[in-house]
């Protein structure tokens, strides 16, 4: 995950080919308990669960996962409620998965692991 956490998401208007399976399973390996999956239209997304004691604590994670994306310039879907996050991340603009999503994740996570 290391090698991840010093990356930067770089800008991504489509142009680019979106990761293949292996590839996917390749990058999945570098960050911790994030699912794989696929929606309606077949486009590949990460997707955490976090889990917390209380409302506030689900909003300071939403917020600082907020900072992040915006520092980066990559934008997940989240939700949450008492007690939960989810996170979903995808690069909509190729309709799947790039490094990008990847790099977002592992600072994602380093926010819990800190």
């Amino acid at each position: 995950m290391s090698d991840l956490l010093n990356k930067k998401c770089l800008p991504c208007e489509g142009g680019v080919v979106p990761f293949d399976i292996s590839e996917i399973h390749k990058y999945q390996k570098k960050v911790d308990g994030w699912d794989l999956a696929k929606d309606n239209q077949e486009m590949f997304f990460l997707l955490k669960k976090f889990k917390f004691e209380n409302f506030l604590e689900s909003q300071s994670f939403v917020n600082e996962v907020g900072k992040i994306s915006e520092s980066e310039g990559h934008h997940p879907d989240i939700s949450f409620g008492w007690g939960y996050a989810e996170v979903k991340i995808t690069t909509h603009a190729i309709k799947g998965l790039s490094e990008n999503d990847f790099i977002l994740a592992a600072k994602i996570d380093k926010i819990i692991n800190v």
